[in-house]
């Protein structure tokens, strides 16, 4: 077994590698740029080598600087995480001319599945049904849009060597096509350093399901079971669970061992995933093979007890799988939500900044639930616009899906972060939401049922009121230390008002507090709510019993209430006498300032390009601008018809959130 193993990778996954390898007792040698001196990995591994300035394509991906931190270091292995070098030919075959064993799939595997155009190729040779498209070289935008309309639209144009939703775009007409090409071929070769781009026919109701499967240098070839990963936004997986909801077992093994003989072609060993897309009728199409180890791999770790990166070692390190096909059980539902740091209400733009709060849920496990977060970041450090955008991996396993998808509600209900955008509402909404929790989903989910973009979840009613009991429970406790502190409570007298009225979520409630040792019991519009809760002024989360039923709250104070945030939700609450509450209905309201003649970066990012100039004549839907952050592209489009009065950037400009990019007449 090996003794030393470099990982060649950030963030949360080189964590996760280094957390395997200490338990199997090899040591590790992590790898930074300067945006990561202070990085979470660095501080994990037991040595560190800086490799240059913060863009990827001056550090992480360049394949000399890896080289030459493994010799500095001695390392007898090198783990590559997902992303950046895992799926690089060149730097396998570096790492075979060095004598250094690379913790990942031959280097024929790599070429010939890495590469979507030609394993798609080989899995129509292997008889593998395959979606319709168009696997040559594309020469430009034209051709793009000669080749969709062939195809007929609508079509997903793709980075060949793509991943993460890097390089990809839907188009369902020629501008779209058009457009969507040169995107998707400067996010590839930002990206992975290589543009070449491939055209094939968008499934539509399609879910997205895939195989994970596990092979040793010694002939055997497993699959682990199944991952939907259909809660997909803008071809980015953002919920995903094992096993599927969809599946049956007929089609499941189909599907396995499809994946397996596929895998079996190519001589493939390590961890892999063969992914296909599935119709209504369990019909499914090859759709890539994955040949590293994908960023959902804990779920299929949780209901196999498979722990996919010790095995990856073991494979590199020349032995036998220690499992054979029929020793695969599955057991309980996981579900893992990506947390990322990215602002929902801004139509999710990419957000950057200091983590001034990072306090996840407390990970356990007992044979009814398990808590799992995979991160890689920490209270105080920072989020950079050079890498992906994820925070954390946050895992939930029960052993029911239902069972499962509590806990995550639990878990994501107690998850702070405070100092940058994230999207922790929207995945508690969805936790919520009725589709997801029948199980009827397809990768249209989100665009289906957001069609408007994300302005937090709207409670029924017996949510709301729960809230309110315990805003009013902990409203008490925050005027007994006031009247404390002010010195207005005596000894034997507590000057703290019994009735009040409650608004949150358009409610007004009236309310009559009556407390004992105990707790307190809210009476709201003549219905009683029994609260108990240790919580005390200034605590950020309360966690709260309300009629027996356990209530995780988000708070914040306010000066006639508090913030408070649970599922998704981001109510102000305010807590006023009735006398108060009469005279708040005379207070004007505070108009917001017009911008609707402005565009403002919606973003902190680099301004890729400005389609417009000072006099032109826009139209609803005209591209703008181009601004780039964490890696993806954003097209800025007109929202209505107008000229331009002036341009405050051009490309090459970087701007903060609301700077103003132009303005109209």
């Amino acid at each position: 077994m090996f003794k030393k193993i470099l990982i060649a990778n950030r963030g949360e996954i080189a964590c996760r590698v280094i957390k395997s390898a200490r338990a199997m007792g090899i040591k590790t040698v992590a790898v930074y740029s300067d945006a990561d001196a202070q990085a979470l990995h660095v501080k994990m591994a037991d040595e560190a080598v800086h490799i240059g300035p913060p863009a990827a394509n001056e550090s992480y991906i360049v394949i000399d600087k890896i080289m030459a931190a493994i010799k500095e270091t001695g390392a007898e292995a090198v783990h590559p995480g997902y992303g950046f070098l895992s799926e690089n030919a060149k730097f396998a075959q570096a790492l075979e001319a060095a004598g250094v064993a690379f913790i990942g799939p031959p280097v024929g595997a790599i070429e010939a599945m890495g590469d979507k155009i030609t394993s798609k190729k080989l899995a129509q040779e292997a008889g593998v049904s395959t979606v319709p498209g168009y696997m040559g070289l594309i020469d430009d935008a034209e051709h793009a849009v000669k080749i969709a309309g062939e195809i007929g639209y609508p079509v997903m144009i793709k980075a060949s060597a793509g991943g993460g939703g890097k390089g990809m775009r839907i188009a369902w007409d020629d501008t779209q096509a058009r457009e969507g090409f040169q995107s998707s071929k400067n996010e590839a070769a930002a990206s992975f350093g290589d543009d070449r781009i491939f055209i094939e026919k968008f499934v539509t109701q399609p879910r997205h399901i895939e195989i994970q499967v596990l092979g040793d240098t010694h002939g055997n070839c497993i699959y682990l079971g199944e991952r939907e990963c259909s809660i997909q936004r803008r071809n980015q997986k953002v919920i995903e669970e094992a096993p599927s909801p969809f599946l049956d077992e007929a089609t499941r093994k189909a599907m396995g061992e499809q994946a397996v003989a596929l895998s079996k072609a190519v001589d493939y060993c390590s961890a892999g995933t063969v992914e296909f897309i599935v119709d209504g009728d369990r019909n499914f199409y090859f759709l890539e093979m994955n040949t590293r180890l994908q960023v959902e791999h804990p779920v299929t770790e949780l209901i196999t007890g498979v722990d996919l990166v010790e095995q990856m070692i073991r494979v590199a390190a020349g032995e036998k799988l220690a499992l054979a096909q029929k020793d695969v059980k599955l057991n309980g539902w996981a579900i893992e939500s990506r947390l990322y740091a990215e602002d929902p209400y801004r139509n999710f733009l990419p957000s950057i900044g200091r983590l001034t709060r990072y306090r996840p849920p407390e990970e356990s496990a007992t044979a009814e639930a398990i808590v799992r977060n995979d991160t890689g970041v920490f209270e105080g450090g920072e989020i950079s616009m050079y890498y992906d955008p994820m925070i954390a991996k946050l895992c939930s396993w029960a052993p029911t899906r239902e069972a499962a998808i509590e806990v995550m509600r639990g878990a994501l209900d107690g998850f702070e972060i405070e100092g940058i955008g994230h999207n922790l509402p929207f995945l508690s909404t969805v936790m919520d939401h009725p589709r997801f929790v029948s199980g009827n989903i397809t990768t249209a989910f989100i665009e289906e049922e957001f069609p408007d973009g994300f302005d937090g979840a709207k409670l029924p009613g017996a949510v709301l009121e729960r809230l309110a009991a315990s805003a009013c429970a902990m409203h008490r406790v925050r005027e007994i230390r006031d009247a404390r502190v002010s010195g207005r409570l005596g000894n034997h007298e507590r000057e703290v008002g019994r009735d009040w009225v409650v608004s949150l979520g358009g409610l007004d409630l009236e309310a009559q507090i009556k407390a004992d040792r105990g707790g307190s019991t809210v009476t709201l519009n003549g219905t009683e709510y029994r609260v108990e809760s240790d919580w005390t002024p200034g605590d950020p989360l309360a966690r709260l019993q309300v009629n027996g039923a356990p209530v995780v709250v988000k708070t914040q104070p306010h000066p006639t209430g508090m913030r408070m945030r649970h599922r998704g939700a981001d109510l102000l609450v305010l807590v006023r006498t009735p006398r108060q509450f009469e005279l708040a209905k005379h207070i004007p309201e505070k108009i917001p300032a017009d911008t609707s003649k402005l565009l403002l970066c919606p973003m902190p990012g680099l301004i890729v390009a400005v389609n417009v100039a000072v006099g032109d004549e826009v139209q609803e839907g005209q591209a703008l601008c181009t601004v780039e952050a964490m890696k993806m592209e954003n097209v800025l489009r007109a929202e209505r018809n107008g000229i331009v009065s002036k341009v405050n950037a051009k490309a090459g400009d970087s701007l903060a959130v609301d700077d103003v990019i132009m303005e109209f007449e």
